[in-house]
């Protein structure tokens, strides 16, 4: 008896697009601020009805979504020194 394809095909597809939400990251530009205010603002713009985080609540609080681009990748590490750096003649 074969299975049908289908319920397996949008499961697959399902929990692919669920993998691929980010979650996106704020900060203030041009002012320090702490991880604490972060939390205090977030949990302040997140009492909704369906506890979904408002976003336009988080940007009136001076916070803006960092929008990362596809050329953004991690800083390279320094190149090692110089393998005969420690020998002394």
């Amino acid at each position: 008896m074969r299975m049908p394809r289908l319920p397996g095909a949008l499961l697959l597809v399902a929990a692919t697009l669920a993998g691929c939400a980010a979650e996106k990251q704020w900060m203030k530009v041009g002012e320090p601020y702490t991880t604490a205010e972060f939390r205090r603002d977030y949990a302040e713009c997140s009492k909704t009805k369906n506890d979904k985080l408002d976003e336009e609540c988080l940007r009136a609080r001076g916070w803006v979504d960092m929008k990362p681009s596809k050329g953004d990748r991690a800083a390279d590490s320094p190149p090692a020194p110089p393998q005969d750096w420690r020998q002394r003649r």
